[in-house]
């Protein structure tokens, strides 16, 4: 299901280096369709003030005092389950990345990424979309395949799933948005989304990332040349 259009996206920052997090504030409340309704130092406070201010995207830092970013996830992913939650690290690991997506998590970005990169994320995300670090594409599917079995997708058969919407998410798996998905197909991005989101239920998987990861994982992506 989008998120609500007509007003700037609330967004909750939880980092605890104090600098770089009121810098991304700073940075994403120039915009007019984001707002930082909140800023949390730790995992402990990014779950409180979740419950609170009820944000639609959480920016989440992996690494932080009390309670880390992967524990705050699976936390927020029950107390805030509309909440879009991007992981935000310096890290690159594959287990951490893994981690993430095992949890629910809508996206994973690196800290390096520029600005301009940060917002188009942040509006992948209120699209529901599921932002992934350009850098961190080649490296999430290889890990899978290499890992699948540690990746939490349900043992549901492909026929599952429409014909179009197995199409759809192949594409999805090759990184597309549902622009670039409804300009491959000749359909609207409304009825990308519709697949997406049937697919998604069938599956029973709560992002984009875990059904390009069951992809990948399954073997049913389009042949490479």
């Amino acid at each position: 299901m989008s998120l609500p259009l007509g007003r700037p996206a609330r967004i909750l920052l939880a980092d605890d280096l104090a600098l770089f997090r009121r810098a991304i504030a700073t940075l994403l409340d120039e915009q007019e369709d984001m707002q930082v309704v909140g800023q949390a130092g730790n995992g402990v406070e990014a779950v409180e003030m979740a419950q609170a201010l009820d944000p639609d995207v959480i920016l989440l830092d992996v690494e932080m005092p009390v309670m880390d970013g992967i524990a705050a996830a699976a936390r927020l992913r029950e107390v805030t389950p509309g909440a879009r939650i991007i992981m935000l690290t310096v890290l690159d690991d594959d287990e951490t990345l893994l981690s993430a997506i095992r949890l629910g998590a809508h996206g994973y970005l690196l800290k390096d990424l520029h600005p301009e990169e940060l917002y188009a994320m942040v509006r992948a995300a209120v699209r529901d979309e599921s932002p992934l670090s350009p850098a961190l594409v080649g490296r999430l599917m290889a890990a899978v395949r290499e890992n699948g079995r540690r990746v939490a997708v349900p043992a549901t058969e492909e026929d599952a799933l429409s014909a179009r919407e197995l199409e759809v998410l192949r594409l999805v798996a090759d990184g597309l948005s549902n622009k670039e998905i409804g300009s491959a197909l000749c359909i609207t991005q409304g009825t990308v989304k519709n697949h997406v989101h049937h697919a998604l239920a069938k599956l029973g998987m709560d992002n984009r990332i875990q059904a390009a990861a069951y992809i990948v994982r399954q073997g049913l992506g389009r042949p490479r040349a």
